[in-house]
């Protein structure tokens, strides 16, 4: 159901874009904002409807309004065979907005019901939504067999626009006899870390098991603007990373008789905010940069690289965070903007051990011609997922890398919102590893 008269943001949060009206075309199911499109003031909008193991839940109806007028439905869609809905273009402000430090939000929200037979419905509140960036939003559904009530999640403003506590400063390298012993004798990439909704000492506050580069990029989605250079969202991530991974490294909240990893205080830690939406661009970075962090000679730990906004709080001898979009904006790479705020001697490292994968990456792509052990262990992960998610085809288990596995490799990259090239790259193996390992675990 399409409404031409719809009423969009228009408050303190919302204003100076231009309210429009959506025009579906029957025939492709794109929706367009005529006016809106002569100004590039257009973002766009995926939705992924699956239970907690990630099957997906096909046939759920979602339907999207405006948080300014949460009773006008703007758009209702349905889920596919892979649990998401069709790719959906919504009004946004400007892109300047989120170029420079402004009082003018930069980004438009949005209110999604997703709703389904058997399952217990979700509303998602405040999606955010920039100019020019594919906003993702993952939705976990639960059996209504489990009689909970609907589940709500309100996504507060931004870091960058609202106001958060700044970071309590601490040592770049951590003492072990100051936190205790360190546990782990080498950096591991966790499968999960469990994050603390809240600060330290709050026990009221609900811990949350997280898939680790879900927690990244949920964080990275919420501290860094999407819009800005691609250098300035890879040298954010990798200090997000190097930051997250001392924490796990040093055990340092168990080491003071906490039972989480992180916390979701920006005071303590990063924002992680529960049920927020991602942006692809993000998610990708994020999926290629995962098992870096920053390192210093002769320092086994990850470097706690802190940061600030540069603008509401200043913080020498950190990273800012308007600071590194300047230099992006300035073509500095990634590493060069970190050094510029960190110092000639921080370099990227790399941990060759990533947990909860039934093999790490081999260092190689694999492509068409490819033959052995490696195409074997794609193709018998290929295939069941396709249990699961069967718009995959199921592939000749021959350790040949041919046509058939590329095309099926393609399907599962379009599904998980990667480049469709059809090669196992770095991020294709980890998120055919991470998704089968998923999926097999329905039974347990």
């Amino acid at each position: 159901m399409y409404y031409r008269n719809n009423t969009f943001p228009d408050n303190s949060r919302n204003t100076n874009w231009l309210n429009n009206s959506p025009i579906a075309n029957k025939y492709t199911g794109i929706r367009v904002y005529p006016t809106q499109m002569d100004t590039q003031n257009l973002g766009r909008l995926k939705i992924r409807a699956t239970t907690a193991n990630l099957t997906p839940i096909a046939n759920a109806t979602v339907t999207v309004s405006s948080v300014g007028a949460p009773t006008t439905i703007i758009d209702e869609l349905t889920t596919d065979l892979t649990g998401q809905t069709p790719e959906i273009t919504l009004p946004a402000p400007s892109a300047d907005y989120s170029q420079a430090p402004s009082t003018q939000q930069p980004y438009a929200e949005y209110t999604l019901n997703i709703t389904s037979p058997d399952f217990i419905p979700v509303t998602v509140q405040n999606v955010e939504i920039f100019p020019n960036i594919t906003a993702l939003q993952d939705t976990i559904l639960s059996s209504v067999s489990r009689q909970g009530d609907a589940a709500l999640y309100v996504i507060p403003p931004h870091t960058l626009y609202g106001d958060y506590p700044p970071k309590i400063a601490e040592a770049e390298i951590k003492e072990t006899q100051e936190t205790g012993e360190i546990v782990l004798s080498n950096v591991v990439i966790p499968e999960y870390v469990i994050v603390h909704d809240g600060p330290p000492t709050d026990t009221s506050a609900t811990n949350h098991y997280v898939r680790f580069r879900d927690y990244i990029k949920n964080v990275a989605s919420s501290e860094i603007y999407a819009t800005w250079p691609v250098e300035t969202i890879n040298a954010n991530v990798l200090a997000i990373l190097s930051f997250s991974l001392n924490r796990v490294f040093t055990e340092w909240y168990r080491n003071q008789g906490f039972n989480f990893t992180v916390t979701s205080s920006t005071a303590f830690d990063h924002k992680w905010i529960p049920g927020r939406n991602i942006y692809s661009n993000v998610a990708l970075v994020v999926d290629q940069l995962f098992t870096n962090y920053l390192s210093r000679p002769n320092v086994k730990q990850p470097i706690l690289t802190q940061y600030c906004d540069g603008n509401k709080v200043q913080c020498p001898n950190w990273m800012t965070q308007w600071g590194s979009k300047e230099l992006g904006d300035q073509g500095r790479s990634a590493i060069e903007i970190l050094r510029h705020f960190y110092g000639s001697s921080i370099y990227i490292n790399t941990a060759t051990e990533v947990s909860g994968v039934p093999s790490s990456w081999p260092g190689a792509n694999l492509n068409i011609g490819a033959s052995g052990a490696n195409v074997r262990m794609i193709q018998e992960q290929l295939n069941r997922i396709s249990d699961t998610y069967t718009i995959i085809p199921k592939v000749a288990v021959d350790s040949q890398y041919t046509q058939q596995t590329a095309d099926a490799v393609k399907l599962f990259q379009q599904s998980f919102d990667l480049p469709q090239t059809g090669i196992v790259d770095f991020p294709t193996w980890y998120r055919i590893s991470g998704i089968y390992v998923a999926v097999s675990r329905i039974a347990e």
